[in-house]
């Protein structure tokens, strides 16, 4: 039994990272046959071909369409780097410390799919709503790890005031960034308001 135990834990990082590989080269595919055909044109069933699993894998993944652009792991690395800021910073210091980590990271290939995502989800106006309803939904994250770093509710009207503030931002950045330094201008953006809420700006 206990030769067992020993051994999950290295399967278990075996199927996740099988899981991850899988999951990438899905995606990978997608946003390479919506790049060559159109996102309206291709189907599941071409995407599923091309990786060379079944339609229903590719939805065991990707429950919808606009999933398969709207996934990236960034969230999950953004939660990780928020809750391993020092906790001399306030929220929004470590939100923006979290922000300059999470994009800051991106190169190669990586930053090349995040464009290629970016891209796609400008000019596809369901891509566009599905990223804006996404980000409502990490409104609720921000606000629960606000709430977990202050001792506040995660309903407190200053947490929710923050995460509402931070995702407007993102909002506001993400339409006003353009070209192919998008990602270096989104960062900057987003960077530059979160200092004018630090300093208690006024217009």
């Amino acid at each position: 039994m206990n030769s067992l135990r020993t051994e999950d834990p290295p399967l278990a990082g075996l199927r996740q990272r099988k899981k991850a590989r899988t999951r990438a080269l899905i995606q990978e595919h997608a946003l390479r046959l919506f790049h060559e055909q159109g996102y309206e044109t291709t189907s599941v069933e071409q995407i599923a071909a091309a990786a060379e699993v079944s339609p229903s894998t590719v939805f065991r993944y990707f429950p919808t369409k606009p999933d398969l652009v709207i996934y990236d792991d960034l969230d999950d690395r953004m939660i990780e780097a928020f809750r391993a800021q020092p906790p001399g910073l306030s929220a929004l210091q470590a939100l923006r410390a979290t922000v300059r980590s999470a994009f800051g990271g991106l190169a190669g290939e990586e930053l090349a799919l995040q464009r290629e995502r970016e891209l796609l989800m400008r000019s596809v106006p369901e891509l566009r709503e599905a990223m804006l309803g996404e980000l409502a939904r990490t409104i609720r994250e921000i606000a629960d790890l606000v709430a977990d770093r202050t001792g506040r509710p995660a309903d407190d009207d200053a947490v929710l005031a923050l995460a509402g503030a931070v995702i407007g931002l993102s909002i506001a950045a993400w339409f006003a960034s353009d070209g192919d330094d998008w990602t270096a201008r989104f960062i900057e953006r987003i960077d530059a308001g979160m200092a004018l809420l630090e300093s208690g700006f006024r217009l």
